[in-house]
């Protein structure tokens, strides 16, 4: 036969075709990871608390953040194979309290299924909604204070160095370092806000997502265009008119739009307002792709920090 001729693949063995497949199904199912790869996975609910634990422990563990950047916390949903592989993670961290309303079925899952897990909510001092559909209930929106993420990572460190393949002196090293991040954050905030004068620290948003960024540093929440503390509930026409009245009554100069809720009623309601009343965005329940304004915790703090001062001054 000579070279341009055709010539037929021989038959692989029964034997040796089903250790491919065998091979093929087991990639499948373990997600496709690299052969060889031992590191713990930590599965995080909201990209807040997934870049700070990915700060954290660096590259001794695999941290799989749900939430995709500018999303919005309350609604986003995962995938059948996400849900899956959670319920086999070494570790679950949630924010609690609430906030992961599309997720909560998925977290109860893991739970059962035996898969440690921490809760951000259960480490802080829980402040409960004033008004609205959501009165007495617990605000989920610890972050917007450093004061109780500062609460939060000194109570994950302990439980990040239970898990197997942490090291904790690196794991110590590492939480020290953002420790001191966050206080450099609290202190910067702290002076910045210090500039707004009392009588224009009233806060109107989307939704009540302020409670503890007022609670620490000494603002009013005036209310907010969704009167309830989740971006799933709707305005009335009379919760309109009442915080239309409000904004008439502080003269508060600026209205903040959350950047994963659409502003449309924000803009409506600075429109209705007998007052000029600006209207700026702000990154408060989601962190941003890298290349936008908010891409980790620190970042987002300070340019909502920076807005907020900058709207509310004189």
């Amino acid at each position: 036969m000579n070279a341009s001729a055709t010539t037929r693949p021989r038959a692989r063995p029964a034997a040796a075709r089903f250790a491919v497949l065998a091979a093929a199904t087991t990639l499948v199912l373990t997600g496709c990871a690299p052969a060889g790869d031992d590191h713990p996975v930590v599965f995080v609910s909201t990209n807040i608390l997934g870049d700070v634990v990915d700060e954290l422990v660096g590259d001794q563990a695999e941290v799989v953040t749900l939430m995709k950047p500018d999303a919005d916390t309350h609604s986003f949903e995962i995938s059948a194979q996400q849900a899956a592989r959670m319920r086999a993670a070494d570790l679950v961290v949630a924010n609690g309290l609430g906030l992961e309303e599309g997720l909560q079925q998925h977290l109860d899952a893991a739970g059962e299924a035996g898969v440690p897990s921490f809760v951000a909510g259960d480490a802080v001092d829980v402040l409960d909604y004033r008004e609205g559909d959501a009165a007495g209930a617990p605000d989920p929106h610890i972050w917007t204070d450093p004061g109780r993420m500062l609460d939060v990572v000194d109570a994950l460190e302990p439980v990040l160095a239970e898990v197997d393949g942490v090291d904790a002196a690196v794991l110590g090293a590492r939480t020290a370092d953002y420790r001191a991040e966050l206080d450099r954050l609290d202190a910067e905030m702290t002076a910045v806000f210090a500039a707004v004068p009392t009588e224009r620290r009233a806060l109107v948003t989307n939704h009540h997502v302020f409670g503890y960024l007022a609670d620490r540093f000494d603002f009013a929440v005036v209310g907010a265009v969704i009167p309830g503390g989740t971006t799933l509930a709707a305005p009335s026409a009379s919760d309109l008119a009442d915080l239309v009245d409000a904004v008439e009554r502080t003269g508060v100069p600026t209205v903040f739009a959350e950047s994963s809720s659409p502003d449309r009623l924000v803009r409506a309601l600075a429109s209705e307002a007998d007052v000029h009343v600006d209207v700026v965005e702000l990154v408060t329940e989601s962190l941003t792709a890298a290349d936008g304004d908010a891409p980790d915790y620190l970042t987002m703090m300070r340019v909502n920090t920076q807005r907020i001062a900058t709207g509310l001054s004189p």
